[in-house]
């Protein structure tokens, strides 16, 4: 018997299910080209699921369900409540560039989006392995659909193809670890692991096979050298607007799954998976940039960009058990928080410019198609401009207090090993630096190769700016958010 408490644990996930079946139903009769009925009923459950979110994770409340394979505590709903107002502003830049190449012919773009957040929020709240598992399978199969959307173009339907064939090999990798991981302590529960582990009844040998298992999926998931060989392609082959439904909101449910199953079922083998980390951080970091300043198509550059950042948020996570003292887990796993969540945000602004200056017949996915920007509209060539500046790590915008926090925990750790990785870590964002600052230099010093003006709707318009202003603001005043990210962190452990 199902106890309240389960239902109750549930409830946002049971919220987003039933919307997304009745939207799904509601949409066989809307008959307009930009689905307006159907997008305002998704808009209004996300911000539903998103408000029911902050509530619980402002009562400071963990609630443990279903025999405690789920739970919702402050870290899971405000990494929730967070990728929904992610996917809410995906889908307002989404909606004109996807009606303009005959992706809304049916309402798979929103009733895809919600099953794949409710993927997320699976693999947020999951505490059992099974439970992540299947987050991660809804998570990715209603990713390839969507990236396999815009039916008649030949790129997108072979990015969709590489994106299933990689894909199933990191779920592959994954699931083998896990398995591992289940057959060294005998449990699929991740408190029951952690348990198992700290007791020292866990088969060594097995275990650290399945740990290094465990870490190579997470990091295909993640993107990061070596596993790192989906994303440009995916990010470049994909239409625009599923680019930036991949490469946002999920950054979040796969930061939970490395706290889940690293930090909180296995922190007593914390010295083993931290020096996986700490290669994966530095190969991505270096590998990253240096293909990114190569690049000239502008997906492609982000989609190298990304994985140096999420090298650099690595970087975090190695220094939060030091000589097996754990006091420093949730200052370095909420700078982690704090990176991703901004990092997210400063995300969907650039592709929302990106997206903006797109029109039918014409991507604007190459750098030289920023040429100019800033004479045809100084506005949007400055929200790019702060993203570029923000990813970079330039202050005072977000993106510098992000490094910043990142760094400050390595050093924190203390010990030549935590002071090399922050050095090499602030070179290779020189490096980094390079390729965001031609950018910018593109915008405002080349002439413009289009003269046409810039149209958008007005709601485009007003998420762009207010998205674009928070990365200013945050950097400013990043007080409230890094402290939220600590505490809500600290909760877990």
């Amino acid at each position: 018997m199902i106890d309240a408490v389960s239902w109750a644990t549930a409830t946002p996930e049971l919220l987003l299910l039933g919307m997304a079946c009745v939207i799904a139903l509601f949409d066989l009769f809307i008959d307009t080209p930009l689905r307006d009925a159907t997008f305002r009923l998704t808009q209004l459950t996300l911000a539903v699921v998103a408000v029911l979110e902050g509530y619980l994770a402002l009562s400071g409340q963990t609630l443990t369900g279903f025999g405690g394979m789920i739970v919702s505590d402050p870290m899971a709903a405000w990494l929730k409540c967070f990728a929904t107002v992610a996917l809410m502003v995906t889908l307002v830049y989404a909606r004109p560039y996807a009606a303009a190449r005959d992706m809304l012919r049916g309402g798979e773009l929103f009733t895809l989006s919600m099953f794949a957040l409710l993927g997320m929020f699976i693999m947020i709240s999951g505490h059992h392995f099974l439970v992540i598992y299947l987050g991660l399978e809804l998570l990715t199969l209603s990713s390839y659909a969507l990236v396999a959307l815009r039916r008649d173009d030949v790129r997108a339907t072979e990015a969709a193809m590489k994106y299933f064939v990689l894909g199933a090999l990191a779920s592959g990798f994954l699931l083998y670890g896990l398995s591992l991981v289940y057959g060294a302590t005998g449990s699929l529960g991740i408190a029951d692991v952690a348990r198992a582990v700290e007791a020292g009844v866990a088969q060594p040998q097995v275990l650290m096979l399945g740990v290094v298992f465990v870490v190579a999926g997470l990091a295909f998931k993640l993107g990061v050298v070596p596993f790192h060989m989906w994303v440009p392609d995916i990010y470049h082959g994909a239409p625009t607007s599923i680019t930036l439904l991949i490469g946002g909101a999920p950054k979040l449910a796969a930061f939970a799954i490395l706290v889940r199953l690293l930090a909180e079922g296995l922190p007593a083998v914390a010295v083993d998976w931290q020096q996986m980390l700490a290669f994966l951080a530095v190969a991505s970091l270096l590998v990253g940039n240096l293909a990114a300043v190569a690049q000239r198509n502008f997906k492609r550059m982000l989609a190298f960009s990304t994985i140096a950042q999420m090298g650099f948020m690595l970087l975090a996570l190695v220094g939060g058990v030091v000589g097996g003292d754990r006091t420093g887990m949730g200052g370095a796993f909420g700078a982690a928080m704090f990176y991703v969540v901004t990092y997210v945000l400063t995300t969907l602004a650039t592709f929302g410019v990106m997206l903006l200056l797109a029109r039918e017949g014409f991507e604007s996915e190459e750098i030289a198609d920023f040429a100019g920007l800033n004479q045809r509209s100084p506005l949007y060539a400055g929200v790019l401009a702060a993203c570029m500046f923000s990813l970079a790590g330039v202050p005072p915008l977000v993106g510098f207090y992000a490094k910043l926090a990142v760094l400050q925990a390595l050093l924190a750790a203390g010990g030549g090993l935590y002071v090399g990785l922050a050095v090499f870590a602030v070179l290779a964002s020189l490096v980094g630096a390079f390729y965001y600052l031609r950018v910018v230099k593109v915008m405002y010093f080349d002439a413009p190769a289009q003269t046409a003006p810039i149209q958008a709707p007005l709601q485009v318009r007003a998420v762009l700016s207010v998205n674009g202003a928070l990365v200013l603001i945050l950097g400013l005043l990043p007080g409230g958010l890094m402290t939220l990210c600590i505490q809500a962190v600290r909760a877990v452990f």
